[in-house]
């Protein structure tokens, strides 16, 4: 779990002080189908991995145990993309179960409210009723936070995370996206299903290079882009974390091993040149598919982008996607506006702001 400070722009430091005096005490949580995020919009700012398709039932356990060290709130904001998890017969289902896992982690005396995708904050009953706008709405709280905060004028919103990227087109201190689902989202270009750590390097690329030649990706689940990221030292090492492909830790001994099985290889046919080729490859290969998106969701917008907000675990991506797609204009790093914590768990983070500001119904 990381629990680290942020580190602020001055601006932004003085703007977010001055809400953490003035507005009452605010937890959001985001529960994603691979990792459970929190923040209070200020300090504390924490990521966990779960499993969400495989315990769907220890949910409210393992929410208990992730806030242990969570500051005291007396309002949970919930924004969510787990309900995607295919151990829920619908999206419907997926919603119910986690706004009860939420209700049944949180104290009693704790207001709970759930995000929906037209901006507002709604009672949990409600959230269930209107279950396609509570589904996948960390995006827009995303996007509605950086719109007001960071990009007021015409610009462009991309969150580089774990599992998916965002292109979130902003106008007039508000996302203007196109979709509203996943599904539209997906074919306009706005969701693009490719992050920095979960991906499957199968799914990436259908080849790599081993000296001198192409060779066919296996279409296993050997190795994910965290390993080509930890090799290129783009990610740093964990030797506690095991949530990779094989189980053994992410460090790039490992990645290496992992990567080698991509091409039916093994760590000693496959030495760290050969690493190295291939995560290059698998980075630029990610990058187009970015650069792709950008190009698709971007020329509808009714103003052209004067500033483009890189936001995530993989800003280092998405400034990557933007130089293929040539952009010459201004690029404002979430990471340094606010610190590399908020930046991760960007979402919880936005909603936690925007929360404070009382959007409630």
């Amino acid at each position: 779990m990381i629990a680290a400070p942020r580190r602020a722009s001055p601006a932004a430091k003085q703007d977010i002080q001055f809400i953490m005096t003035q507005l009452p005490a605010v937890l959001a949580l985001d529960v994603g189908g691979a990792n459970l995020k929190a923040s209070d919009g200020d300090r504390y700012c924490a990521s966990q991995p779960f499993a969400l398709w495989k315990n769907p039932t220890e949910l409210a356990d393992a929410l208990r145990t992730f806030l242990t060290d969570a500051p005291h709130a007396a309002y949970w904001a919930v924004t969510m993309t787990g309900e995607l998890c295919d151990c829920f017969a619908t999206k419907r289902d997926g919603v119910t179960a986690i706004i009860d896992a939420v209700i049944a982690a949180a104290p009693a005396e704790v207001d709970v409210r759930i995000y929906l995708t037209d901006g507002s904050l709604v009672a949990p009953e409600e959230a269930k009723q209107r279950h396609r706008e509570a589904s996948s709405s960390n995006w827009h709280a995303m996007g509605a936070f950086v719109a007001q905060r960071i990009a007021p004028q015409a610009g462009v919103l991309v969150d580089v995370g774990s599992t998916t990227t965002d292109i979130i087109p902003l106008v007039g201190g508000r996302p203007v996206a196109v979709g509203r689902t996943d599904v539209d989202r997906l074919a306009i270009g706005e969701l693009v299903y490719t992050g920095v750590v979960r991906s499957p390097i199968c799914a990436v690329t259908p080849t790599l290079p081993y000296r001198g030649r192409v060779c066919g990706t296996a279409q296993e689940l050997f190795a994910t882009a965290h390993d080509a990221y930890l090799m290129l030292r783009m990610l740093p090492e964990h030797g506690e974390d095991c949530n990779t492909a094989d189980g053994r830790p992410a460090t790039r001994e490992f990645a290496r091993a992992r990567l080698a099985r991509c091409i039916c290889a093994d760590g000693e046919t496959f030495d760290e040149h050969d690493a190295m080729t291939a995560s290059a490859v698998v980075k630029l290969a990610q990058a187009r598919r970015i650069a792709d998106a950008f190009s698709r969701a971007t020329p509808s917008m009714i103003e052209s982008p004067q500033v483009v907000v890189v936001g995530g675990q993989g800003e280092f991506l998405a400034r990557e996607a933007l130089a293929h797609v040539g952009w010459a204009g201004k690029i404002t790093s979430l990471a340094e506006e606010f610190g590399p914590s908020a930046s991760r768990v960007g979402p919880a983070f936005a909603l936690a702001q925007i929360a404070r500001e009382g959007r409630w119904s």
